[in-house]
């Protein structure tokens, strides 16, 4: 097995992964819900033979609480396992609705106040203003999911884990 990541998946808001393996799809997938019966108490998720989605088993749920999806597919005669990690997608929307909220706002003032000075108007002295709250308010939004991948550090590192010993320890039986 072979794993890639990069620089970039480090800083990313939604860090990632891939490994190759010599599996099929569908034992991949065999092969996942066989680790995932043996380590029943400690994850649970959702596995067929195209996309998994993998949790870790906790007493209480918080909105950065992982979630390891994997997508298997077929490159160059090897299967590929892409690694994404990331809150619950209801999490994820809400996230990037936010972002993409405060950004069209923060457009919108700034171009209020930019046309303002260009037509030498005073009817939106409030623009350049607001134009700065939405970029506080889009840095928030930043800072906070950063503090949710801080908080799921832990379980992050579970999961990789998980992803790893679950090819890797199949692999070796076929091998």
């Amino acid at each position: 097995m072979k794993t890639e990541e990069s620089t970039i998946d480090k800083i990313r808001t939604r860090p990632r992964f891939k490994m190759l393996t010599h599996l099929t799809k569908e034992e991949y997938a065999e092969n996942l819900k066989k680790y995932l019966a043996e380590h029943k108490g400690e994850f649970t998720g959702n596995i067929n033979k195209e996309v998994a989605t993998i949790w870790v088993e906790t007493a209480n749920d918080n909105y950065w609480k992982p979630r390891l999806s994997l997508r298997v597919e077929i490159e160059d005669e090897h299967t590929t396992i892409r690694g994404v990690f990331g809150p619950s997608s209801a999490v994820w929307t809400f996230f990037m609705f936010l972002y993409f909220s405060f950004s069209i706002l923060w457009m919108t003032f700034f171009t209020m106040y930019y046309v303002e000075k260009q037509i030498k108007s005073a009817e939106y002295p409030w623009a350049l203003s607001a134009s700065f709250v939405m970029l506080f308010f889009i840095l928030l939004t930043y800072l906070a999911a950063r503090f949710g991948q801080h908080k799921g550090k832990e379980e992050m590192l579970k999961l990789r884990k998980f992803a790893e010993e679950s090819t890797l320890q199949f692999e070796k039986k076929i091998s």
